[in-house]
């Protein structure tokens, strides 16, 4: 396998994900354009649409450069319905991956990030540039760490979580279902689902936001 399918070209995380697979050996086959608006793939790479898709493109594995996971949950969707079968996975090979390491399909992980020992990340997890996460993290699906994010030992993160830029979680703590950490938020204790907290110490400043963006994942 050399080629890959980018199924998402609406965010400018896009150009850090072709980064990463160049420096993997790996090149984008063609990006797909499921919505409308500003599109982020650059101009010497194949643009489609899904009714532009050849048959023999559905199998190329495909990543969703998207951050928001609620937009990620939705653009998987639409890639398996459009009958992509196979998500890939993509650690930057800046990064050196421990050995007891799940990482579930369709994940990436950024330049310069450091991944702790024992540890299980859900699918479709996105972990920005230069994060940090300790020994035996626990992720759901589509959570998304942002650039610069320390995570120490034995952190629970559940699905549709979102940890902002710079961010620090203590070691032991849980960030609940669809819950947001604000950038440079220092968490101390349990965050619950669907709250926002910030500071430092971090603190709710709003519940029941149903997500990132407003935007759960179910």
């Amino acid at each position: 396998m050399s080629g890959v399918i980018l199924f998402g070209t609406g965010s400018p995380v896009l150009l850090d994900v072709d980064e990463s697979l160049h420096r993997a050996g790996l090149r984008v086959e063609a990006g797909v354009r499921n919505r409308p608006g500003i599109c982020y793939l650059p101009d010497d790479l194949r643009h489609l649409t899904t009714d532009d898709l050849d048959p023999s493109l559905k199998a190329v594995p495909f990543l969703v450069p998207l951050f928001t996971p609620a937009h990620r949950h939705t653009a998987a969707r639409e890639a398996a319905a459009a009958g992509f079968g196979e998500a890939f996975t993509l650690i930057d090979p800046s990064v050196a991956a421990p050995r007891r390491l799940d990482l579930g399909p369709g994940s990436y992980v950024n330049a310069g990030c450091s991944l702790g020992g024992s540890s299980r990340f859900g699918i479709f997890t996105f972990i920005n540039r230069g994060a940090s996460i300790g020994h035996h993290a626990q992720f759901g699906d589509f959570v998304s760490v942002g650039p610069g994010v320390v995570i120490a030992g034995q952190v629970r993160v559940a699905t549709g979580a979102v940890i902002g830029a710079g961010a620090t979680i203590l070691p032991e703590r849980s960030i609940g279902r669809n819950a947001v950490v604000g950038a440079g938020s220092v968490v101390t204790r349990d965050v619950p689902d669907g709250c926002v907290v910030l500071g430092n110490p971090a603190r709710i400043v709003r519940r029941d936001i149903g997500g990132y963006k407003g935007l759960p994942v179910p």
